[in-house]
């Protein structure tokens, strides 16, 4: 990474590492919030234009802990959902569960009723901490297996109680042990590719996964020519969804520092620009198409994000577009941040920025000191399934030993499904899902850069590439397209542009343009699966 970054891991330094975790480090994710306690009358979180500060924050946590052992009848160890929107109540909820030496089972606020039903018979949760939105979607599960819940900005009803704050600032969290081999987190996953998975993290992988955002802040600092830890603390306008890996990320950084979590009741570029004015925010955090609609607004509005210091995306791969399109708009003032991250290393262990970033785009960044990456069976060009290992790697998946086993090694590897490659200076480039990238005749295509190359024409707002099935080839290369309002370019003329970055095999032999945006899940992955149908009965155009 370069600045004297060897500095943060010396002996005796801050990120000094010592048998594989942080040796400065928290052990537990109650040790890390309760030094939140510190920051006394500071903005913690910003929401609709009510603030709370850190100690109102701490002490209704430690209210609704005491509540969860006290009056709910809670034994360390068991689970407790969260499922609301990115409310400051979440957080309340989330870290209530952490003192209480609970296991948090943040679930997707998005989901069916269906969906919320399979999740909440897989972790067998003892209560239920929700919003008054979620409330209709998990009132029959909640009733027919008898378990409680309590509703965060809504009326109470039969089986769940309308929460009312404690926030007595004299007792104190409850008086349990938190140890770091203690199940802290159950998270699922995504499901693109089959029914959701409950990843499990300790104590200790979620607190490694707390200092790993601190470690990425003091190198960008050191990158810069900056001392680490000096200058105001962050104002983040973090949009991703809590219940999200890439969001924990951000707040962990946010929380160690001090700073101010700003959030959206949903997304609107034109809003998070005038939040971005209205609260002086230094950071933005979120998808990279969020980012890309709010670079896009602040380009035809002509604002010019002057309290912007840092835009950081995560969740999806980010297009390398954006980062040439931050520094031609905004010079280095700007830095940009990317990373990689999964649900099962507890959110971002590979990060990018400043000018390393600007200078290769298309990496994901250098590793965590706590993260220990390689490449398995890599082709001539280097390319292989990446594997991880390290603090912040969650121990398994919830009630599936089978799935357990086939994700990791007997030595404590985890096979990622991702494909990468190393370059000479230990930078990290993901390629593509394994389950994404198309054999086109014996030929390997990735749809990361194709679809990068797509995003490089100025007309292209968003873009998907996929495999459909071939007669001769085996698989063919397709691609969706969405436009800028007002843009022209058809399909051959995409296909055209593509061609002039692209070997001939690579290019897209149908594009399709649409108006509608492309499908997404809640943190930003495009589903692929429910473009492919578009292509059924269409006729191809040959690409070479």
């Amino acid at each position: 990474m370069g600045g004297g970054v060897e500095r943060l891991t010396a002996d005796g330094a801050p990120f000094a590492v010592e048998g594989g975790v942080y040796a400065s480090g928290p052990r537990t994710l109650r040790e890390f919030v309760e030094v939140t306690w510190g920051y006394g009358e500071r903005t913690f979180l910003v929401h609709e234009g009510v603030r709370t500060g850190y100690r109102e924050f701490f002490d209704e946590a430690c209210g609704l802990a005491r509540r969860l052992l006290g009056e709910y009848g809670l034994v360390p160890g068991d689970r407790v959902v969260v499922a609301m929107r990115n409310l400051p109540e979440w957080q309340v909820a989330f870290w209530a569960a952490q003192l209480a030496g609970l296991v948090a089972v943040p679930l997707n606020a998005w989901w069916t009723e269906a969906e919320f039903a399979y999740a909440l018979d897989d972790c067998a949760p003892r209560v239920l901490l929700v919003d008054g939105e979620r409330v209709g979607r998990v009132r029959a599960w909640a009733r027919e297996r008898r378990v409680p819940g309590i509703v965060f900005r809504g009326a109470g009803e039969e089986g769940f109680d309308a929460h009312v704050p404690d926030r007595d600032p004299y007792l104190g969290p409850p008086p349990v042990d938190v140890l770091p081999e203690h199940d802290s987190t159950i998270v699922y996953t995504s499901g693109t590719t089959g029914r959701p998975k409950g990843a499990v993290a300790t104590h200790l992988a979620q607190a490694g996964a707390a200092m790993n955002p601190r470690y990425f802040a003091a190198a960008a600092a050191l990158a810069r020519g900056d001392v680490p830890g000096t200058g105001p603390a962050p104002v983040s306008l973090t949009t991703f969804p809590f219940f999200h890996v890439a969001a924990f990320t951000s707040f962990y950084g946010v929380m160690a520092a001090g700073g101010t979590l700003v959030t959206m009741r949903r997304w609107d570029a034109g809003e998070a620009l005038r939040l971005i004015r209205e609260h002086r925010v230094t950071h933005y955090a979120g998808v990279p198409t969020t980012a890309l609609q709010l670079l896009d607004r602040a380009r035809s509005d002509g604002d010019p994000l002057e309290s912007l210091t840092l835009l950081s995306t995560g969740g999806a791969p980010a297009p390398p577009g954006i980062v040439a399109g931050l520094a031609e708009a905004y010079g280095e003032r700007v830095e940009p941040r990317n990373g990689y991250g999964l649900t099962e290393t507890c959110g971002g262990v590979l990060a990018h920025f400043g000018a390393e970033y600007r200078a290769h785009p298309g990496a994901a960044g250098r590793p965590s000191p706590v993260t220990e990456v390689r490449i398995d069976r890599p082709d001539a060009d280097g390319t292989g399934e990446l594997w991880l290992r390290g603090q912040s790697l969650v121990r398994g998946y919830w009630g599936d030993e089978a799935a357990t086993r086939a994700a990791f090694t007997d030595d404590g590897w985890f096979r990622t499904g991702d494909l990468a490659r190393i370059d000479a200076d230990g930078r990290v480039a993901v390629v593509d899902r394994l389950t994404d990238m198309v054999i086109r005749g014996g030929e390997n295509v990735y749809c990361v850069e194709v679809e990068a190359a797509l995003h490089a024409h100025p007309d292209v707002l968003d873009a998907a590439v996929l495999g459909v099935p071939h007669p001769l080839l085996g698989e063919e290369v397709v691609a969706v397209v969405r436009l800028r309002p007002g843009a022209a370019p058809d399909a051959e003329a995409l296909r055209a542009h593509a061609g002039g970055r692209l070997a001939a095999f690579k290019v897209p032999a149908r594009v399709l343009v649409r108006e509608e945006e492309l499908p997404r899940n809640a943190t930003g992955k495009i589903l692929k699966r429910e473009l492919r149908g578009l292509f059924e009965g269409r006729e191809a155009v040959s690409s070479g």
